[in-house]
C-alpha cells in the first residue's frame, strides 16, 4: 500500500507527462491510500481543466469515478494534532501533511512530486522514480 496526493493521482486520470511513471507505480502498487481531503483537491484540479476547455464536464465526472476506482475507499482520517505539528515544522501546508500523516500513520510510503514536501518529509515522501527504483 502506498498513499498518494492528489497530483500524483491526477496525473494517473489525467493523460500527461508524468502518467506513464505513475501508472508504473500503479502496477508496481495497486492499493492506494488518501486522506479524505483529496478528492476535492482532485476536484480543483479537474475543474481548472473544464474551465480551460481541455475536457467537458462529463470528461471531468469520469476522470473522479476512475480516481474513485483507485482509491476504492482507502480514505484515511488523521489527527489534527499530528498535522499541525507537521506543518508548523515543515511550513508545508496543511493539506500536504495531511497526506503526510496518514502515510506515517499507514507506515507506508507517500508518493508526491511536492519538492517542498519531498524535503522536509525524506523518510515518508518520496517520487515516483523513487519507489519504482529509477
Amino acid at each position: 500500500m502506498i498513499v498518494a496526493d492528489a497530483n500524483v493521482i491526477a496525473y494517473l486520470v489525467m493523460p500527461g507527462a508524468r502518467t506513464q511513471e505513475v501508472e508504473a507505480v500503479l502496477s508496481r502498487d495497486a492499493m492506494w491510500a488518501a486522506p479524505t481531503l483529496w478528492r476535492s483537491e482532485l476536484r480543483s484540479v479537474v475543474h481548472k481543466y473544464v474551465v480551460r476547455g481541455d475536457i467537458t464536464i462529463s470528461r471531468a465526472l469520469a476522470v473522479l469515478e476512475q480516481a474513485d476506482d483507485v482509491i476504492d475507499g482507502r480514505e484515511g482520517q488523521v489527527e489534527s494534532r499530528v498535522v499541525l505539528e507537521f506543518a508548523t515544522r515543515s511550513k508545508c501546508s496543511t493539506y500536504d501533511c495531511e497526506y503526510v500523516a496518514l502515510a506515517e500513520a499507514l507506515g507506508v510510503p507517500l508518493i508526491t512530486v511536492d519538492r517542498a514536501v519531498l524535503r522536509a518529509f525524506p523518510g515518508t515522501a518520496m517520487t515516483p522514480a523513487a519507489f519504482l527504483g529509477s
